[in-house]
């Protein structure tokens, strides 16, 4: 009694059939709508707009995948794949998230009211209703954008007439569908409130008309987000309703359901028995939610509990429309009419939490799920990433401490065998040089062996000097070849292996055999003598004329000295003579110097200068003995010739 006198409060609002504004002023308001179907379409809207991001991320981390994917050990192919799955779910989710809306189901016994019910909360007369058995087929009224209704066929897309469904849903025609088929009627949104939140009703045929209630159920119930159960006010729920929503409950977690007494303006020709039978009615409908099917408590049950005249609604809002004329109304009317309104109010409140949780809680939890795996996958990569970072840094330190420990080795290395290379060019030195001064002591044999004929003639000297240079050239190269080319080859030979083993040791193991490869082949070391005896005797002039070397004139000049040699005695070097005899490879060229034991100019200047001035002191003295030491010496003859 509570609960109807809450309801009856509202009559004194004003808020009657006729104060209430029309369906198109409402529509054209621009205000806020506090509508609670609002909760639903703003739910839908923020999803769509959270899994249109998560696209997006995906979108991204799957082109990103592609890029990188191309560089070996940073991700796989699998995760790959497994990330390219994601974006055939989210297109899929977000694909029912656009068709998702709310579903309510009504159900009753044949002649109960349903489609009067559902006529006149879309305030038009969609669905055939009268008395007898009138829809013989699943009806579902849905929203469109279109300025014209139309209405499709299960297994067809063609559009047909609304006006049709009469015939095609109404049982008392001949063409009649099965009863498990579904006939949707698109209907224009700015028509109707509800229709615009994406609310869709299903009308269903009579529940004691067939047995298959499973096959209705799978079919058309496991997806609606409330139930009402259309009862005639004037008998009580009937066993076949109840074991329609024992059904419906054992396949569904505690479903939402309304119950609505229709028809309860019968009420009105016998108001002394109203509260008694209202009572009645209250007790069994919230037994039946609370004992029979625990769907709800107590005072939920109470809360969703209604008793309405379906067809005076209808009528009265089509009056208000001026689609019909207005008709008489009953006693009681605008208390049953309030009422109407309070469960279309309370449907709306609940139908749209309800479709918020049934309808999106799944695809919420579904991404979720995505993002965490999709979250997972790139904190595996970015470990794994990391992991590669930090190992191609220590090879990339390893790498630069074997560079600069490479470098360091080659500048020791380089050092060494510049110094060794020192030391085997003065090795080389002295062993030219003294093989050098064993060779011109031996060159009067070199010269005995040189059988040319010799003739004064300057034309054939310059020939005879000529073949003779080339002769002890010839000879000196071979000599010093067989005494030096053998050591000296293998002294090179040792120094090239132990440079390339010190180099080789500086190689990594595993690019050795490249190494042997790239290193071209070395050919044996040829030692070449270059002897310049041309350039050695240029300043050589022969004199060929015959002069007696005791005569006076000589002596004298011998003791004397003559220009040249007072010249080259004071132009003495103080180094030895730089030999034109050069050893030389195809790569180095050894330049030695030969040091020759001369004679020292200034002990024969001494010894002449002694002897003239012992010749001049002692006067005619001097003179005689000189005379007579050249008279036995040479005999007179020779005296006088000269």
């Amino acid at each position: 009694m509570a609960a109807y006198i809450n309801r009856t409060i509202s009559m004194m609002s004003g808020d009657g059939p006729h104060n209430r504004p029309n369906v198109s002023s409402v529509l054209r308001s621009n205000g806020i709508d506090n509508s609670p179907l609002q909760i639903f379409v703003k739910a839908k809207k923020k999803i769509n707009d959270i899994f249109g991001e998560i696209e997006d991320y995906v979108n991204d981390t799957v082109e990103y995948m592609h890029e990188i994917e191309k560089e070996d050990h940073i991700v796989s192919h699998e995760k790959v794949k497994q990330i390219e799955e994601f974006v055939d779910k989210i297109h899929s989710i977000r694909e029912v998230l656009a068709r998702d809306h709310m579903k309510v189901a009504f159900f009753g016994r044949t002649s109960n009211g349903k489609s009067s019910v559902i006529n006149a909360m879309l305030r038009d007369k969609i669905l055939p209703s009268g008395i007898g058995h009138t829809t013989n087929c699943f009806l579902q009224v849905e929203g469109s954008t279109s300025e014209d209704p139309y209405l499709t066929i299960e297994g067809s897309n063609e559009h047909c007439a609304v006006e049709s469904v009469g015939q095609l849903a109404h049982a008392l025609c001949k063409e009649k569908l099965l009863e498990s088929q579904m006939v949707r009627v698109f209907w224009p949104k700015n028509r109707c409130l509800l229709l615009r939140d994406d609310v869709v009703f299903v009308d269903s045929p009579g529940v004691d008309v067939t047995p298959n209630l499973d096959e209705w159920i799978d079919k058309h119930c496991l997806d609606a987000d409330v139930f009402v159960l259309v009862a005639n006010a004037e008998s009580t729920l009937m066993v076949t309703e109840k074991n329609f929503f024992h059904k419906v409950s054992k396949k569904l977690s505690k479903p939402n359901i309304f119950i609505l007494n229709n028809r309860w303006d019968a009420s009105a020709t016998e108001p002394e028995f109203l509260d008694q039978v209202r009572r009645q009615h209250q007790e069994r409908a919230v037994d039946f939610l609370v004992k029979e099917l625990g769907v709800c408590s107590g005072k939920e049950a109470e809360e969703r509990i209604f008793f309405i005249s379906a067809k005076e609604v209808l009528q009265a809002r089509m009056a208000e429309q001026g689609q019909s004329a207005s008709t008489p109304l009953t006693e009681g009317f605008q208390t049953r009419y309030f009422e109407f309104q309070d469960f279309e109010r309370k449907f709306e409140e609940c139908i749209s939490k309800s479709a918020v949780k049934t309808k999106f809680e799944q695809h919420s939890q579904r991404g979720k799920y995505i993002a965490n795996e999709l979250r997972d996958i790139l904190e595996t990569i970015y470990n794994e990433a990391l992991l590669l970072r930090e190992d191609k840094l220590k090879q990339r330190k390893d790498l630069t401490d074997k560079i600069n420990y490479t470098e360091q080795q080659l500048v020791i290395i380089t050092q060494e065998m510049k110094k060794k290379i020192r030391n085997m060019v003065e090795d080389v030195e002295q062993r030219v040089s003294k093989a050098l001064t064993e060779e011109i002591r031996r060159l009067s044999t070199l010269v005995d062996e040189f059988n040319l004929p010799f003739h004064p003639e300057p034309l054939v000297l310059n020939v005879y000097k000529k073949e003779l240079h080339l002769h002890v050239e010839t000879g000196l190269g071979s000599n010093l070849r067989a005494r030096l080319s053998t050591a000296l080859a293998m002294n090179m030979e040792q120094s090239q292996s132990e440079m390339t083993n010190r180099m080789d040791s500086l190689i990594p193991q595993n690019y050795k055999s490249a190494g042997n490869i790239i290193m071209p082949g070395r050919q044996p070391f040829e030692i070449l003598y270059r002897l310049n005896c041309d350039n050695l005797c240029a300043d050589f002039h022969e004199d060929l004329e015959f002069r007696f070397s005791y005569g006076i004139t000589a002596l004298i000049q011998r003791f004397a000295g003559n220009k040249g040699s007072i010249l080259a005695i004071k132009n003495k070097r103080d180094s030895p003579l730089q030999s034109g005899i050069i050893p030389s490879t195809p790569v180095d060229v050894v330049d030695s110097r030969l040091l020759y034991n001369s004679t020292s100019f200034d002990d024969w200047s001494l010894l002449s200068r002694i002897a003239l001035m012992g010749a001049g002191s002692q006067g005619t003295m001097g003179c005689l003995v000189v005379a007579g030491f050249m008279f036995k010496t040479v005999g007179w003859r020779i005296i006088a010739i000269t």
